[in-house]
């Protein structure tokens, strides 16, 4: 009977330490991951109020893509979301304190170059499959499928998409059929 009480008792003060702290991890991931935090910070905020403005948020469809579904990996990664969420965090945070003055064209830059096609493949993975649109499939296949030295990233043609500065809210419905980015960023 002994041999079990050290045991339980050890499993027991686990669970009393354990579950409190688990459950501060996960409510502060939690608030942490939503656009009106991000938006607290004064400079992420002109991107969150572009971002409300954008086909992300407002589509015929309803469908609201966050923050964290574009710039941080599948939260089913659990440690690849927390550390990169981790490390984005504390970078801003370093940047806002020790660096100065926060360039807005710079830091998006940066991000578009440190973007990669898996981010928008989260959710638009039926890319090939366009029967009305021939120029959008065949322009979507030579990303998906690109030959060697040919890469492109999606942000290359829909840069524009989601952080733009025109500050007008395009609903499907109204916008222009079909949809047409405003061409390869000049590189």
């Amino acid at each position: 009977m002994k041999k079990w009480i050290i045991p339980a008792v050890l499993v027991g003060v686990g669970i009393i330490i354990a579950f409190p702290l688990f459950r501060m991890t996960y409510y502060t991931m939690v608030r942490t991951s939503t656009p009106e935090f991000c938006a607290s910070c004064h400079e992420i905020k002109p991107a969150v109020v572009a971002w409300r403005s954008s086909t992300h948020t407002n589509n015929a469809a309803g469908v609201v893509v966050d923050c964290m579904d574009c710039h941080l990996p599948a939260p089913q990664n659990t440690f690849e979301f927390f550390f990169a969420k981790s490390y984005h965090g504390l970078k801003d945070v370093a940047v806002h304190f020790f660096v100065g003055e926060y360039d807005q064209e710079k830091a998006r830059e940066a991000a578009y170059a440190a973007f990669d096609n898996d981010q928008c493949q989260k959710c638009h993975r039926n890319l090939l499959h366009m029967p009305t649109q021939r120029g959008a499939m065949l322009a979507h296949r030579s990303v998906v499928y690109a030959r060697p030295g040919y890469e492109k990233k999606c942000v290359d043609c829909h840069y524009d998409l989601v952080h733009s500065e025109r500050g007008l809210v395009m609903f499907r419905q109204t916008r222009q059929i079909p949809y047409q980015a405003k061409g390869l960023k000049q590189l």
